[in-house]
């Protein structure tokens, strides 16, 4: 396939670039992955969502991605968690973190991510950055604390956009004594029953004992480092972590080791909303990734967050849910007409199909490569999956190499999507099955609702076929 030119907004410089990496196709990828001390929602759906489908789309484009995302398993949440429960943050964590793990496999994100790196084992490389920004004067401090001075690093706010007089206005760490209120904390001294380390500094030229755990923001920087050294390609995340998080990620990268950037491209996704408010563990209005799935297949978990631009918000209600559950139903059943149908030698034949199949391929690609634009790839993929829909009804059968090639394009490009994965197209519609549904649409025409409602149970009742009347017309699938 041709070498495609893929354009995604970026964040740092607000301008929609060319990705241009210095490794040429090989690619360093970081998102900020979950503070596990709860089950992850679907908001955190949405993010991991999204962005397993760039990664999908670049190493479809021939890209050799190593993405990486991280597990916090040491932050304020998961310790009064823990105290709540009477047990410790380690257990808190890893219990949740396998639940995690359990919930990102069946969303098919896991085995798209290289590694899953936790902050716990990196305290070294932690302990090696607040060192070398104590060493460059950018770190202080304060009662056993250690603070990044904002005021040293004149780019602060280049990411954000914002003023630094600002700041004061978002989220700060109070603390009396700090140089300035957006000081931000590198190490936080020990507390009763909290987890800590012992570690030495340097102050001044002179040693010095502390105790402790590091704050959440150095946490990134130090796995980042070990892992692709001091600047990199990609950074995702929440819109929300623009500021303070992936603010004092440069701040304390790019003091530290000297090179700018630290990341190329920042490329930020927008929320699940509830109302007005982002859904959230802290505000308790959130629907968990292991009770959306009790209701709903992984797949239309993923379609519904697809139909939306990974930039934008959505704001959730089950109906989003609903919704897309007919349309991966009305595709499956559509997919399956075509991979189910009779085949023939008649080249003459395979013109048609092979004009859609070429078209979805271009006007897919040109979908995905700008800024990763998966509501229009799903429209133009739908498109084509509705006029192979009618091929086959209108054919009694179809040239097998046209089809065979039309099977493997939808197959391929949906599965950038992480659909049509579990395979759930190839069951065909059985013959008498066929019969019955071909009468209820008659009955229906002619407004006998209730002999094309008996037809339904009925085919429910013997077959395990349920049907369903959509905006997509009469969906059919078997629920065993």
């Amino acid at each position: 396939m041709p070498e495609n030119k893929i354009k995604v907004y970026n964040t740092l410089s607000g301008e929609t670039e060319e990705l241009i990496f210095p490794n040429g196709k090989k690619i360093n990828f970081f998102v900020c992955g979950q503070t596990v001390y709860d089950d992850a929602h679907l908001g955190h759906a949405k993010a991991y969502i999204n962005y397993d489908i760039i990664v999908r789309w670049l190493r479809h484009s021939g890209y050799t991605v190593n993405y990486i995302q991280n597990i916090t398993d040491i932050e304020d949440k998961i310790i009064r968690r823990a105290q709540e429960r009477k047990i410790s943050p380690d257990e808190l964590s890893k219990f949740y973190g396998q639940r995690l793990m359990e919930d990102m496999e069946k969303l098919g994100v896991t085995k798209n991510v290289n590694q899953y790196p936790r902050s716990h084992d990196y305290i070294s490389e932690i302990i090696l950055q607040i060192q070398l920004l104590i060493d460059k004067g950018y770190a202080y401090e304060l009662d056993g604390d250690i603070y990044y001075d904002v005021a040293k690093f004149p780019d602060y706010t280049k990411l954000s956009g914002m003023k630094l007089e600002e700041l004061d206005n978002h989220r700060i760490e109070p603390k009396q004594g700090k140089k300035h209120d957006y000081d931000f904390a590198l190490w936080k001294a020990a507390k009763p029953d909290e987890p800590s380390w012992k570690i030495k500094l340097s102050i001044k030229g002179t040693p010095k004992d502390f105790e402790g755990r590091p704050g959440w923001h150095i946490e990134d920087t130090a796995i980042t480092h070990v892992l692709f050294g001091e600047t990199y390609d990609i950074h995702g995340g929440a819109r929300e972590l623009i500021f303070p998080h992936h603010s004092n990620e440069i701040a304390q990268a790019e003091a530290a080791f000297g090179v700018k950037p630290f990341v190329k491209y920042w490329i930020h996704a927008g929320t699940l909303n509830v109302g007005k408010d982002k859904m959230s563990k802290s505000l308790h209005n959130f629907v968990s990734i292991r009770d959306a799935l009790e209701k709903y297949d992984p797949e239309t978990i993923r379609l519904m967050v697809a139909r939306t631009h990974y930039i934008k918000d959505i704001d959730y209600k089950e109906v989003l849910l609903e919704d897309a559950a007919s349309l991966l139903n009305f595709l499956r059943s559509s997919m399956s007409m075509l991979y189910n149908s009779k085949e023939n030698d008649d080249e003459d034949s395979s013109s048609e199909l092979l004009e859609v199949t070429a078209f979805l391929e271009k006007e897919f690609t040109e979908a995905m490569d700008d800024n990763f634009n998966t509501p229009l790839a799903i429209t133009k993929l739908q498109s084509a999956i509705e006029d192979f829909r009618k091929i086959a009804e209108a054919n009694e059968s179809l040239n097998s190499v046209a089809k065979k090639q039309a099977v493997s394009k939808v197959i391929e490009l949906a599965s950038i999507l992480g659909i049509f994965e579990d395979g759930k197209y190839k069951r065909a519609l059985g013959g008498e099955e066929s019969k019955l549904i071909e009468e209820r649409r008659h009955l229906r025409d002619n407004k006998k609702y209730e002999e094309a409602d008996a037809i339904r149970n009925s085919l429910l009742e013997k077959y395990s076929l349920k049907i369903e009347d959509s905006k997509y017309g009469t969906l059919w699938y078997y629920v065993n």
